[in-house]
């Protein structure tokens, strides 16, 4: 009568084999995620940033100095910061991605440098006094970071990205009357029009 415990030994994989099943799994698991696009991206949640800028843009406007100006936009990019934050966290929970998983990584790695070059700059012409750059430099570097970070995400992004840097383009050779109508234009409108069709077309 064969031994059991024979049997047993033989019916189980060998080791090698066993950790070479578990590698080429985790690979093909990585390689699909790195493959996929980030969709967690909340269309709705920048219509809502593009609603309060429009609104904050209009008060910026109308401030009697630029201290205050700039405030109100320090003000604007916090609430958007929140608001973008929330929604992303939303629209994952809805659709099972996580925001935290490789597109999502990669999505924010290509946004993040712009924008810590944004909030540089802006110490630095602000302190120098050259308020007229500010808003050509916050529409071009916001448009490069959405460009490289929408790599990851669905193909209205990076356009919309491209929008953002056109504007932000015509933002630095226009007379310098044009940047509240070009910022509103940009955050508020641009952020209106292309989160609705992405909150339309991609699930929210």
């Amino acid at each position: 009568m064969p031994n059991r415990r024979a049997l047993s030994t033989v019916a189980e994989p060998p080791p090698a084999l066993h950790d070479r099943a578990v590698a080429d799994l985790r690979f093909i698991r990585q390689t699909m995620e790195g493959a996929s696009a980030f969709t967690a991206f909340s269309g709705w949640g920048l219509a809502v940033i593009g609603a309060c800028a429009v609104a904050g843009g209009w008060l910026a406007a109308r401030q009697p100095n630029r201290t205050g100006w700039l405030a109100i936009w320090l003000v604007l990019a916090a609430v958007s910061a929140g608001v973008a934050g929330v929604s992303t966290w939303w629209k994952a929970q809805r659709t099972e991605e996580s925001p935290l998983g490789g597109p999502g990584r990669r999505f924010a790695l290509g946004l993040a440098p712009p924008l810590a070059a944004g909030a540089l700059l802006t110490f630095a012409l602000g302190r120098a006094g050259l308020w007229e750059l500010l808003p050509g430099v916050w529409l071009l570097l916001y448009g490069a970071g959405v460009v490289t970070g929408g790599a990851f995400s669905v193909r209205i992004v990076p356009a919309m990205g491209l929008a953002f840097m056109l504007l932000g383009a015509v933002a630095l050779i226009a007379p310098a009357l044009w940047g509240d109508w070009l910022l509103v234009g940009g955050f508020g409108i641009l952020h209106l029009v292309f989160g609705t069709i992405i909150g339309v077309r991609h699930g929210g």
